[in-house]
């Protein structure tokens, strides 16, 4: 398990960014698999959220997921919708004590949030595509609406890293229609591909949006196989599937 040296220092948070190790899934998987949506057995992937609830201090049932699909879709988790387990989301907020907030990942970035003046917590699901639709800016918008100031610290976690995310030539045009300054985010590894550095572009994102302070847990998800999943590497590698590695934050 991996910590944000800030979020570790508030006293009414727990939070974990979760290592591949120590679950209960084989093969593959072996053994911290989190991904519900995963072809892992299903008995194991329910042991694995089991023992992060625990972690969290929460009841099972008190940590909350998504059906992640890459949008910019944003949740407020309350006390009208509690009672469900998944949304269909790529980020969540919530400032309902007893709750926990988890995001699955196997490359791309998850960020968890907490806004010291309204209490809220937050996680996202930042891949590229939820990126250049604002995914995190809808988050921090969303935030802002419950507090006339924000003061939001933000921990980006293990993601895939610079010198291994390599990408099309289209992927970089995408990014630089939007902005040619996108153009600092990228690397040209030779005539047909660039190399991303998906971690600053996610920094950015947050210091533009209003994030007050922020801090990273750089791990590189495609080189430490010893403690992350990776789609990439399982396609490299030719593998069936891959797990999920699940970062997570609750509300004491």
């Amino acid at each position: 398990m991996f910590f944000s040296e800030k979020l570790r220092k508030i006293s009414n948070i727990n939070h974990f960014f979760f290592s591949r190790n120590n679950g209960h899934s084989k093969d593959i998987y072996d053994s911290l698999n989190c991904g519900i949506g995963s072809n892992d057995d299903k008995k194991n992937v329910i042991k694995n959220l089991k023992f992060v609830s625990s972690k969290l201090n929460i009841k099972d049932a008190s940590l909350k997921l998504m059906y992640q699909t890459h949008s910019n879709r944003v949740i407020v988790v309350n006390k009208k919708n509690e009672d469900k387990t998944r949304f269909n989301s790529d980020a969540l907020i919530t400032n309902v004590k007893g709750l926990g907030l988890g995001v699955l990942t196997a490359d791309c970035v998850p960020i968890i949030l907490y806004d010291i003046e309204s209490g809220f917590i937050g996680c996202i699901h930042a891949g590229w595509k939820g990126l250049v639709t604002n995914i995190i800016k809808n988050t921090i918008d969303e935030l802002k609406k419950f507090s006339v100031k924000n003061k939001i610290i933000a921990s980006v976690g293990p993601c895939i890293g610079f010198k291994s995310y390599e990408v099309e030539i289209d992927f970089y045009k995408k990014f630089v229609a939007i902005s040619k300054n996108n153009q600092i985010f990228f690397s040209k590894k030779n005539d047909k591909k660039f190399l991303f550095n998906i971690r600053a572009y996610a920094n950015n994102e947050l210091t533009k949006y209003g994030a007050y302070s922020i801090d990273n847990v750089e791990y590189d998800t495609f080189i430490d196989s010893s403690n992350f999943y990776s789609y990439r590497r399982s396609q490299k590698l030719g593998e069936r599937d891959y797990g999920r590695s699940i970062s997570a934050i609750s509300l004491i």
